[in-house]
């Protein structure tokens, strides 16, 4: 029980830090509230409530059955990584560069997309799920999904006070800063794709 409680933690804390990077929901304070921008509390927080829960259930399902889906449609997994790579290294790029275009959407809407998708739950959050479930196993990734999903709740739940604490320069900062670790992991799952594919 010891012996698998010890190989457990590291994993899970790899699994959780490497979700947490790619979800990003500290960076995307801003645009968070740029979305919702105009709404009231009780309507910003069903809208964050709505992409929490949407979030939370598609990455679960991947968590739990990544590689059966990707075997739906005869995809691999180092196809997967280069694609998601590529993806979410364009998306790195244009918030370094131009940051993010912010689309007023309807309440209903804005909830399910784009806050939980692509924002919360994008290629590279699928793909960094998908590759947990490889080299750790089910229980590591559920239970990463749920710690990040968690804490993102808690952001989202708290978003006004953070962005107040934080202020505009310095929540544009994280997410420039986020972006560039996003990018660095892309270019990671790349490589890594490549090799396999090799």
């Amino acid at each position: 029980m010891a012996e698998e409680l010890a190989a457990f933690l590291p994993a899970l804390t790899k699994s959780v830090i490497s979700l947490f990077i790619i979800v990003d929901p500290l960076g995307n304070i801003p645009i968070f509230i740029g979305l919702t921008e105009g709404l009231r509390e009780k309507e910003r927080r069903k809208v964050f409530r709505t992409a929490t829960i949407t979030g939370f259930i598609l990455l679960l399902a991947f968590a739990v059955a990544g590689n059966q889906i990707l075997n739906v449609f005869g995809i691999k997994l180092p196809s997967f990584m280069i694609a998601g790579g590529i993806l979410l290294l364009i998306i790195a790029i244009r918030i370094l560069v131009v940051g993010w275009e912010e689309h007023k959407l309807t309440p209903e809407s804005i909830g399910a997309v784009p806050i939980a998708v692509p924002l919360l739950v994008g290629p590279g959050a699928i793909t960094t799920t998908i590759l947990s479930l490889q080299e750790f196993n089910i229980p590591v990734t559920v239970v990463s999904v749920v710690i990040v999903f968690t804490i993102t709740w808690l952001i989202l739940r708290y978003i006004e006070p953070l962005y107040r604490v934080l202020g505009k320069n310095g929540s544009t900062i994280i997410a420039r800063v986020m972006a560039l670790l996003i990018a660095a992991i892309a270019i990671q799952y790349i490589i890594s794709g490549l090799k396999a594919s090799l």
